[in-house]
Order: structure tokens, then C-alpha cells, then sequence
């Protein structure tokens, strides 16, 4: 898919995290639940795979789905049966939307204002998220998966961030980065003097972790109509 150009010269750019920011991650995740569900009813004959799974995230599990609900049907998660349920899971066609206000924002942006993605992730699942959200035909001039340059670079590492400064051309007080997770999210960004907004969402998958204050964003909302 082709990306747009910045279209004129920006005064300010946000750039947006993805999961939880932009859309709820949990409709990702049982958009891939529900993939991997109809894949063992397919290939393996395992007619409630698919509902084990959801009702086991439901209950607030979180990892080792796939090895657990095989247990709970006594079938052995032997390490290549597992490889290939997560290769379903990441390489499915994820049905998912932005949130409401999301939608509303990107719609109405100001002119001046220009708009960018950094998300981690698997390289593969984040960009099919990106093509399906639509987000290139939404106003998002670049999208930046970080593991495009391999899990060491994944937040809170810089690298993102400089990419967008010299894509952009501004200085660092003219972006503002708007996320989710207090953990990570905000390390580079404000050791860059960025501007950071953490989005509380309700639905969101929460963060087990509890960041030291100065990891936190410099102001917290709960819908991008506050921005």
C-alpha cells in the first residue's frame, strides 16, 4: 500500500501508538482467538478449541492459551502444534475497528497538524492491523512497526522516534506522542522533549506492571476528544 506524503508543511505532528490507543486490542486478540479456533476445527477435527480459548482469555488469561485449552482437551502442545496455532494468530486477516473517537479525531484533523504510528509488535500482525484499520487512507502520513529492525528496537528504544524527527523535519517540542502503556511507551519520547499522552481506554488490556513516575506520560485522557 502506497503511503502518503505529508501533504504540507506541519506545525505540530502526533504521533499515535496502536493497541489500545487507536482500537482495543481485546478485539484483536479475539479476532485471533476466533482464527485459530476455526483453523483446529478445519485441520485438527477440534470443534470447542475455539470457544476454550475465548472463555479462557474472558476469565483474564493472558498466556500459554493455546498450550492450556490443548491440555484441557488432553491433546499435547507439542512445540510445532503451538508454532503454528501463533502463525494462524498473527498472519490472520484481523477484524477489528478504530474506537469511535478515534475515527472521529482522524476525520477531523486540523491541517496543520500532521500524523503518525509507532507500534511494536510482530512485524506481520501489526501491519495487517495498520492495513485493516485503513489508517494510511485516514490521514496517518507514516507508520512505523518497530520490529521492522528486530525486537531490540521495540519501545522504549529511540530509534522510532529519530525516524520520525527527520521524516518530519520539525523540532523535538513540535511532537507529541500519544500511548498507552506507562511502562514503555514514554521513555524516548520525553528524554527527546516530546510532548506524551497516556490514553486510559475502558476495555483496554491493563498492564500488570507499575511504572516509576518519571516513565509516565506528562498528562493521561481517556478518549482522543480531549486532546
Amino acid at each position: 500500500m502506497a503511503r502518503p506524503r505529508v501533504k504540507c508543511a506541519p506545525e505540530h505532528v502526533l504521533i499515535f501508538d496502536l493497541d489500545d490507543t487507536l482500537y482495543l486490542e481485546r478485539d484483536y486478540v479475539l479476532s485471533g482467538l476466533g482464527a485459530v479456533g476455526a483453523w483446529a476445527r478445519e485441520r485438527l477435527g477440534l470443534v470447542e478449541y475455539g470457544t476454550f480459548l475465548r472463555r479462557k482469555f474472558e476469565a483474564g488469561a493472558r498466556t500459554q492459551l493455546f498450550d492450556d485449552c490443548l491440555r484441557d482437551l488432553d491433546i499435547d502442545p507439542t512445540p510445532s502444534l503451538v508454532g503454528r496455532m501463533l502463525a494462524v494468530y498473527r498472519q490472520h486477516r484481523p477484524i477489528i475497528e478504530l474506537a469511535p473517537d478515534a475515527a472521529d479525531f482522524l476525520t477531523n484533523i486540523a491541517p496543520h497538524i500532521a500524523i503518525g504510528v509507532i507500534t511494536d509488535g510482530y512485524l506481520d500482525a501489526q501491519r495487517r492491523k495498520i492495513r485493516a484499520l485503513d489508517l494510511y487512507r485516514r490521514g496517518v502520513s507514516l507508520g512505523i512497526c518497530t520490529d521492522r529492525w528486530g525486537r531490540a528496537h521495540w519501545k522504549p528504544d529511540r530509534r522510532a522516534f529519530l525516524h520520525m524527527q527527520e521524516y518530519f523535519g520539525l523540532a523535538n517540542h513540535c511532537f507529541t506522542y500519544v500511548a498507552d502503556n506507562p511502562v514503555k511507551d514514554f521513555i524516548a519520547p520525553k528524554a527527546l522533549g516530546w510532548h506524551t499522552i497516556r490514553i486510559v481506554r475502558p476495555g483496554r488490556i491493563d498492564h500488570a506492571d507499575h511504572p516509576a513516575r518519571h516513565c509516565d506520560a506528562q498528562r493521561v485522557i481517556e478518549n482522543l476528544g480531549e486532546l
